[in-house]
């Protein structure tokens, strides 16, 4: 987390949408094996918890119940450049968006991985254009395979450390400055983040 406060928004309404949006992230644990990460896809299950999975054979898989963890949640990001400041005399920096989680992780039971994967499933599809698949159309049989080869965990969050670092220790006119030159350099998802959320 940046040390910088400015950097920093209480609004746990504003980090459960940049789960939902992101969806993706990664766990870190230290184990007795040495530091692991594993990626992984995440559903908020909008009362202080996460829930992923992870392949039975991930380094993880045996270490992670009981344990506290850190799951980082990366959101967009962009170069900036000095140039693009009225004072050029400045260094470059990198304006992003990202979360930290740290709690302690509990494996969940058959039926909590079926639910967090139908919900997972869900949430992506109907993102996509077209008729959206649904877990019936995988024959059972095939899909208690499936499960057998994954481990589901649900982590209760205890600690969330943000930082949305979009420029909001400059004035306005500097925000917007840089924010249409990342825009114009194909950053145009930090660019939006810093014009609706930097004000």
């Amino acid at each position: 987390m940046h040390p910088n406060p400015a950097f920093r928004r209480d609004d746990r309404a504003l980090l459960e949408t940049l789960i939902e949006e992101i969806g993706f992230g990664m766990v870190f644990a230290t184990t007795p094996d040495g530091p692991r990460v594993a990626h992984v896809p995440l559903v908020s299950t909008g009362d202080g918890a996460l829930q992923f999975h992870i392949a039975r054979g991930n380094a993880l898989a045996k270490h992670l119940d009981g344990m506290t963890v850190l799951a980082v949640i990366n959101g967009p990001d962009g170069y900036v450049s000095p140039r693009w400041y009225e004072d050029q005399s400045q260094v470059p920096t990198w304006n992003y968006i990202s979360l930290e989680l740290e709690g302690r992780v509990r494996r969940m039971d058959a039926d909590g991985l079926l639910g967090q994967l139908e919900a997972l499933s869900a949430r992506e599809e109907a993102r996509l254009a077209g008729e959206p698949w649904t877990m019936d159309k995988t024959p059972p049989d095939y899909l208690r395979k499936l499960l057998a080869g994954i481990v589901g965990f649900e982590l209760e969050v205890l600690g969330w450390r943000e930082t949305l670092k979009l420029s909001q220790n400059k004035p306005a006119e500097e925000r917007e400055r840089v924010a249409a030159a990342l825009e114009a350099n194909g950053s145009a998802a930090i660019a939006a983040l810093m014009r609706s959320l930097a004000g």
